[in-house]
């Protein structure tokens, strides 16, 4: 039997004032966890104190995290947990580990041994796909696309031919400040067949999720996502 500890993967939210999109049994570990990785501190502890912990904030031990921390240095936070205490992993906002600089610390838990516990969340990504109506048996997250309009429209088509080609739905993102711009690039590159969808704030009370033929969104005002987090998915395959 392992004296070490566990790493539990501790879903946030997408959004604020909404931890109830939060299973009941993740604020549970949560509260009785001393140690966190976390990309940003001051976020992870807004978070922590609002779901009413019975301890204060400063008793706990928070490991700033980002994309640029060096490997030895994710190592030694790991040590609490090499010495029999749990810790918990949180991201920014959804799930650790997808499109999110914790999968470093999963990958180097699981070459030390470390039991690793997933723990149900909201993911952002996953939530647009299921309300998307596209193909969620095959699918590609493409993170951020290029910001020049001459490649930011070859790369929407090569992912329209992708798309069609293996009958694959592909969702990507944006700087929220971008987010418009994206939008008429897409209306305006994208096949009149082509399914386009857009989710908008996803779990907040201005959730938008439109999804459509490019054709019908040439005829639309589009809507204003400005600063507005959104996920972007498209899809050319046959009809499910």
């Amino acid at each position: 039997m392992s004296d070490k500890g566990k790493l539990y993967l501790i879903p946030t939210p997408i959004g604020d004032n909404v931890t109830h999109t939060l299973p009941d049994y993740v604020i549970q570990i949560l509260h009785r966890l001393d140690y966190f990785i976390v990309e940003r501190a001051k976020t992870a502890r807004h978070f922590i104190k609002s779901t009413n912990p019975e301890r204060p904030i400063s008793d706990l031990t928070i490991f700033e995290l980002n994309k640029h921390q060096p490997s030895e240095g994710i190592e030694a936070f790991l040590e609490p947990i090499e010495k029999g205490k749990d810790m918990g992993l949180l991201s920014e906002a959804g799930c650790p580990g997808v499109a999110d600089p914790g999968a470093l610390v999963v990958r180097l838990a699981h070459q030390k041994g470390i039991t690793v516990v997933p723990l149900v969340g909201p993911s952002s990504i996953l939530l647009a796909l299921m309300a998307s109506g596209m193909n969620g048996q095959s699918f590609t997250f493409h993170g951020y696309l290029p910001h020049q309009q001459k490649d930011l429209s070859k790369v929407l088509k090569q992912l329209e031919q992708q798309s069609q080609r293996h009958q694959q739905t592909q969702l990507f993102i944006e700087a929220p400040y971008r987010n418009n711009g994206l939008l008429e690039m897409i209306v305006k590159s994208l096949a009149p067949a082509t399914q386009f969808a857009i989710a908008v704030d996803l779990n907040l009370p201005s959730e938008t999720i439109i999804s459509m033929p490019i054709h019908l969104w040439q005829k639309r005002k589009l809507p204003d996502v400005h600063k507005r987090p959104a996920i972007f998915l498209l899809y050319a395959g046959k009809k499910l």
